[in-house]
């Protein structure tokens, strides 16, 4: 049984606390656990040596899965359209097809990316810095099919589910989301009912064969393997919601929710690296800086690179947005290496005046960690 209401089409909140332990926060000496390396092994972040493709190859864009990859079949695949709209739908992947298709280049970044810098360390996937891809989304825009059926005058939220399934913190659920009416039939942002990835269907770890693509706003809220969407009259509360995905300081508040993309650059490491430390070796004379920097708050604006750990700031040169609002930017910037041991870093700024700190503050979940990235770096 997968735990879902025959008449309803609704999974129960279920208590799974026997193997399903509550969120908690490292203690001041601990490693990473076993635990957090399996998550590790399953979820991977971009190599930073791919930031040089300005679209991220399927088997480079980071991935993040909460349970497991569901098995999933697009030949018998429908999407169900329902709740407060006037002709519920039901539509398999040719009805979709048939539909005028759009395509928008998207940086996605995991809500998490960053976590494992923070210290006390929130005991989760132990992202550094790779969670981010860029990619191109094939599909119907939201907005149209919700058109199509016609929602109600009380419809407030749409609701997004997934058909991956599993136990969090003692909840066996769906994996499920929800977006304010104004966001989800918005035309800028256009949120997308994807099927293609970079021109190809998409593959088992990005959703297959249908999934939701939300431009500026973190991974979470990109539903995999997209099955279902209720409009409904009253705010979703679901665990995913409610619960995960909050910034808090304390396990007993309520939390702001996590939403839009925070100011990021990266650089691509210059030189070659260590095997292990993954400290960068580079040669004496002139090295070309280069890197990406997105927002989903504003388009970036400035891009400053700093060779000195952040004592000092250069601009770098900002490429032109080619592909489009909701994508990462390239950048780059002059260094010339001397001899010794130096720490490269870049920071980006949007043009909503947000920049990207160089310490973070916290918050127990670990999301949005935006704190600049840091490259020692060694010119021999």
């Amino acid at each position: 049984m997968d735990g879902r209401d025959s008449a309803a089409g609704r999974l129960p909140v279920r208590s799974s606390a026997a193997v399903s332990a509550p969120a908690r926060v490292a203690a001041p000496a601990e490693g990473i656990s076993h635990e957090e390396l399996a998550l590790a092994a399953r979820n991977h972040g971009l190599p930073l040596e791919a930031l040089r493709y300005d679209v991220t190859p399927p088997g480079l864009h980071y991935v993040l899965v909460h349970y497991d990859i569901p098995a999933t079949d697009a030949g018998t695949w429908t999407l169900a359209v329902h709740g407060r709209v006037r002709t519920p739908l039901t539509l398999d992947l040719a009805a979709l097809r048939a539909l005028p298709q759009v395509t928008h280049r998207v940086t996605m970044e995991c809500a998490g990316n960053g976590r494992a810098r923070l210290t006390p360390r929130p005991v989760s996937q132990p992202w550094l810095v790779e969670a981010v891809g860029t990619a191109d989304w094939t599909g119907v825009p939201l907005r149209v099919l919700l058109a199509e059926a016609g929602v109600e005058p009380d419809a407030v939220e749409a609701v997004f589910t997934g058909a991956d399934h599993g136990v969090e913190r003692g909840v066996e659920q769906d994996y499920r989301r929800s977006l304010p009416l104004a966001d989800a039939t918005a035309a800028d942002p256009e949120v997308l009912v994807a099927y293609e990835m970079n021109g190809a269907p998409l593959p088992p770890q990005h959703g297959h064969p249908l999934r939701l693509v939300v431009p500026g706003w973190y991974g979470m809220a990109h539903v995999k393997w997209l099955h279902d969407i209720a409009l409904t009259d009253t705010p979703f509360t679901g665990f995913q919601q409610a619960v995960a995905y909050r910034f808090r300081q304390s396990p007993d508040e309520p939390g702001d929710p996590v939403t839009r993309i925070a100011p990021r650059a990266l650089m691509i490491p210059p030189g070659f690296p260590d095997f292990m430390s993954r400290t960068r070796v580079v040669r004496p004379g002139p090295v070309r800086l280069e890197g990406r920097a997105w927002s989903g708050r504003a388009p970036v604006t400035k891009v400053e690179v700093s060779t000195d750990d952040g004592v000092s700031w250069e601009a770098a040169e900002l490429a032109p947005p080619d592909g489009g609002p909701w994508a990462w930017r390239h950048w780059h910037a002059p260094w010339t290496a001397a001899p010794g041991h130096h720490v490269l870093t870049a920071r980006a700024t949007d043009a909503g005046g947000s920049a990207q700190p160089l310490t973070q503050p916290w918050n127990r979940g670990g999301f949005g960690n935006n704190e600049v990235q840091r490259i020692p770096v060694v010119c021999l």
